[in-house]
């Protein structure tokens, strides 16, 4: 066994590993049922999330989501329906449409943001320098600089 494949396999190792996947559970559990407090389903709610970041085209947004444009353009439709989102021409490309929040779409954001609990508090109990460096970590970890 290679030295990389047993750190791999070390019991502290395994222990960090199982912690991530049960954070993470929590995590989407928490976000869904909140999405759903919203009448949301959780992608919908990711995309309005996101688009509160500033608008974006339908493929960006499949981008940094991870899937398909198609169930984006479906997502965004329902979103629209709504009245949380709309479609504006972009203003580098006009032929291009961009999905955008409305208004309302950004309080129902807010709302949502407002009520995920889970990381928000455990964090809070931890010094301004723990989270420093537990963010530093997962940045390392998914190789952000």
């Amino acid at each position: 066994m290679t030295a990389s494949r047993s750190r791999r396999m070390d019991p502290l190792t395994i222990e960090v590993v199982e912690l991530i996947g049960g954070v993470v559970a929590r995590y989407h559990q928490e976000y869904d049922e909140a999405a759903a407090r919203h009448r949301l389903t959780g992608a919908q709610a990711r995309v309005l999330s996101l688009l509160t970041l500033g608008p974006l085209p339908m493929r960006q947004i499949a981008q940094r989501l991870k899937c398909e444009p198609s169930n984006i353009t479906g997502i965004v439709d329902r979103l629209e329906t709504r009245g949380l989102v709309e479609r504006q021409p972009s203003p580098g490309d006009r032929r291009v449409k961009v999905a955008a929040p409305t208004e309302e779409g950004l309080r129902v954001a807010r709302g949502l943001r407002d009520s995920l609990d889970f990381a928000r508090e455990p964090l809070a109990g931890l010094s301004h320098e723990e989270r420093t460096a537990f963010r530093d970590m997962l940045r390392r970890m998914l190789g952000i600089a």
